[in-house]
């Protein structure tokens, strides 16, 4: 089946995430664009214009009311989902790499970056007390001076966090009192992307060491391990099946001394349990920077250091190997 191409940004691809109902993608990439597009036929429905940096990162709220974005023009900026005004405007000391809501859609979370003199800090807002935003005063502002967080996410409950380190560290941090919870060191190199369960009992971890890892959420027990030959840049669990898509390929920038038909730019499934490959998807003309199932796990997508974001819907046969299996 032909997969369904949206073109809607002019620079590579930093994020691509569905809405929890999976009837909206939003992608955002190293132009100042955030686009949403409907995942079913690949129609753009608009564009939250108001960043001047490469967005790093997107969310949307559990009742698709709200999106949360982070940009290299230091700031975090709230949208109405649907009319795309701009709600609110957090400026920051430097970029904001990971954002994301919590469960209630009333607290938002986002780190900056280690640059220009400034240390990473995890920042905790709670949108019900409009004060924080207008004075740029978070409930609590949590330093990580050792090394930057690259990726993010919530835990069950929104209890605490779960960042991913530019040295490979696995952190847990409360989002109640300013404390670590635990701290592990699986990875050997940076974190590229951490994505959850359906059920948040379980996380993926996508690092640059060619691993990606399999975490229990809230011992942060490592369960498996996926290996590529290349360094990872996202994972993302299916949300029916035990099935694992990964995308990747070398670095951006070694991308030119290499072809497509070597440059293993394929999006790589495997088996949750056994950690075998058992199949590749082939399309996109460079690295693939993030990778998300459709909530249904019909489908997934795949945006890319091409700029293109792709929209696979699994074949028929898909089903019916995995119910035999």
């Amino acid at each position: 089946q032909k997969p369904i191409l949206l073109q809607g940004h002019e620079r590579s691809i930093t994020q691509i995430k569905y809405n929890r109902e999976g009837d909206l993608l939003f992608t955002v990439a190293k132009d100042p664009i955030v686009n949403v597009w409907y995942s079913v036929n690949g129609e753009r429905l608009g564009t939250y214009n108001g960043h001047t940096g490469a967005v790093w990162c997107v969310d949307a709220d559990w009742d698709t009311r709200h999106v949360l974005t982070g940009s290299a023009d230091n700031s975090c900026r709230l949208w109405d989902c649907e009319t795309g005004k701009q709600l609110a405007l957090v400026k920051t000391s430097s970029a904001v790499r990971t954002c994301g809501f919590d469960f209630g859609g009333n607290i938002i979370m986002f780190s900056t970056d280690k640059q220009m003199g400034y240390q990473c800090f995890v920042s905790f807002f709670d949108l019900r007390d409009p004060s924080q935003i207008e004075n740029n005063e978070p409930y609590m502002k949590i330093p990580c001076s050792d090394s930057k967080i690259t990726s993010a996410v919530w835990g069950p409950l929104g209890e605490f966090i779960i960042a991913g380190h530019e040295s490979g560290e696995l952190n847990q941090f409360s989002a109640k009192v300013r404390e670590q919870l635990s701290n592990i060191k699986e990875h050997t190199k940076q974190i590229n992307d951490i994505q959850t369960s359906r059920d948040m009992t379980m996380f993926i971890t996508a690092s640059k060491d060619n691993t990606a890892k399999l975490f229990d959420c809230t011992t942060l027990e490592h369960l498996k391990t996926f290996r590529t030959e290349r360094p990872v840049n996202s994972a993302a669990l299916s949300p029916i099946f035990d099935h694992v898509v990964l995308g990747g390929g070398q670095e951006a920038m070694d991308v030119t001394t290499t072809s497509t038909r070597i440059g293993k730019f394929e999006a790589r499934f495997f088996h949750l349990a056994f950690e075998e490959e058992f199949g590749r998807v082939k399309g996109h003309f460079g690295p693939i920077n993030s990778v998300a199932f459709h909530p249904d796990g019909k489908s997934y997508s795949s945006g890319g250091e091409d700029g293109y974001v792709r929209i696979h819907y699994f074949d028929p046969q898909y089903f019916e190997f995995e119910f035999e299996a």
